[in-house]
């Protein structure tokens, strides 16, 4: 049974015989905070939760997804890997989108059918607007009806692609905030993505969506205070000083870096010097050698501040661990990509950068700190997914990417228990005072970081609610 929003009664809910730090005691929750830990707890009036042994950790932290992306996602087609191999079967999938309006899709792949363009989309959809984004998030590809709709949007920057002839071929560039306006009101679907991240034991997320506007920060303020999203939320795409509600924080301030068109040095260089003497940290977004190894010059140069940090880190050569590490800089890093993409990784990626995807452990050994996430839904949303990529990275067909950098389970867990305001830091433990923020499992949490599944998560709490409640166990032995 899926349950929202219910609060203890003013006894308090006590979790009995569960384990924590290895230990099997009782747990006590009054209000939105652990009360009491030991053994033999009263239980008078209490709500009594049993435990019979298992597991009872911190809520999951995923430290880099995109929460209105995510619910768009919901409603979209799947126009990528695995879902779709061809330009038949992308044919097919867009021909069975339903309703008469506008097709979104996701996921697409230039695997599937090359360079997608209006021409190639018009002779597939004719007769409705269609808009495909691309798997990395960074570029849409319309046909010549959805083109028409948008036509007020574009503009006569480069990240509109044009032919010859000048004419908008279809394929538009980091554009997600100029097209919102000019397309159809169809709010995302966030009641569905925060009862996904709940039953993954995830009770606190990083956006890392850059420049949200007043309307989107609107759309994740309702969805939070009316429950549909009731995990905690830190914004990377805030303005600095932006009033937020209850349940929200800011984060150090996103650098989108286009790997298509990367800034000048000093304009780079400006941007993270005026956010510094905001007082506000950086995130800057590397998934690219050239974007990481920039990005490294300019800190070394300019100075870093505490809380400044490195998204993704897809491709870090090994000469330029020493330089993180003195800068203190922790990196986001999303090994599910490995497994979600590592067999085109295998085939598209130059041999130089290959051996240095995704690093987890070389990271480590250097003193980096290191946080988990998803980049949902981009990446694999599950947090159990994602750590079984960072211990085994093996692709979908079953080949290893840099073997030296696996780590064991409880590494990969503990990158989803650091602090959102200390990504890659100690992880978070329950003691009493801390948040009520909770993941009960179904079994000991030896047995879970041997298995690695989500349907080992039984309750999840959030300041003292129940956000999803008996979620029933599924045997993972002979996944």
């Amino acid at each position: 049974m899926n349950t929202r929003g219910k609060r203890s009664d003013s006894s308090g809910v006590v979790f009995r015989d569960v384990e924590i730090d290895g230990v099997r005691v009782d747990l006590r929750v009054r209000g939105d905070r652990v009360e009491e830990i030991g053994v033999g707890l009263a239980l008078t009036d209490a709500r009594v939760v049993e435990g019979g042994g298992g597991g009872l950790l911190p809520g999951l932290h995923d430290h880099h997804l995109h929460l209105l992306a995510m619910g768009a996602a919901l409603r979209s087609v799947a126009c990528g890997p695995p879902e779709v191999g061809d330009l038949v079967g992308l044919g097919r999938a867009l021909a069975g989108a339903g309703g008469r309006g506008w097709v979104r899709g996701n996921g697409y792949h230039e695997s599937v059918a090359g360079v997608l363009d209006r021409g190639v989309l018009d002779a597939l959809v004719p007769d409705r607007p269609v808009r495909i984004q691309h798997r990395s998030g960074a570029l849409w590809m319309l046909n010549s009806r959805a083109l028409q709709e948008v036509s007020g949007a574009l503009d006569e920057s480069a990240d509109v692609e044009r032919g010859a002839d000048g004419v908008p071929n279809g394929r538009l560039w980091r554009y997600d905030a100029r097209l919102r306006a000019a397309l159809p009101d169809d709010p995302p679907d966030l009641g569905a993505v925060g009862a996904r991240l709940a039953g993954y034991g995830i009770t606190g997320v990083t956006d890392a969506t850059p420049d949200l506007d007043d309307s989107a920060i609107a759309l994740l303020s309702d969805a939070h205070r009316t429950g549909l999203v009731p995990q905690r939320i830190t914004l990377l795409g805030a303005a600095t000083g932006q009033p937020l509600e209850a349940g929200f924080g800011v984060g150090p301030r996103k650098i989108l870096l286009r790997d298509h068109d990367l800034p000048g040095y000093d304009e780079l260089a400006a941007a993270i010097v005026h956010s510094h003497r905001e007082g506000r940290a950086i995130a800057v977004h590397c998934v690219t050698r050239e974007s990481l190894l920039l990005t490294l010059a300019i800190l070394q140069d300019v100075g870093s501040i505490p809380g400044d940090r490195i998204e993704h880190a897809g491709v870090v050569p090994a000469d330029v661990t020493e330089t993180m590490a003195d800068l203190g800089i922790p990196v986001i890093t999303q090994p599910g990509f490995l497994w979600h993409r590592g067999d085109d990784y295998a085939r598209d990626v130059a041999p130089d950068d290959l051996p240095c995807l995704y690093p987890h452990a070389t990271l480590l050994h250097a003193g980096i700190p290191v946080a988990l996430s998803s980049d949902a839904p981009y990446g694999p949303t599950d947090p159990w997914t994602v750590m079984r990529a960072a211990v085994h990275r093996t692709t979908r067909t079953g080949r290893t990417l840099g073997p030296a950098d696996r780590v064991p389970p409880a590494t990969a867990l503990a990158g989803y228990l650091s602090a959102p305001d200390s990504p890659g830091g100690e992880p978070r433990r329950l003691v009493p005072g801390t948040p009520a923020d909770l993941c009960l499992l179904h079994v000991p949490l030896r047995q879970a970081l041997h298995e690695l599944d989500s349907h080992l998560v039984r309750s999840v709490m959030i300041a003292g609610r129940f956000v999803a409640e008996d979620l029933p166990a599924t045997d993972t032995t002979t996944r």
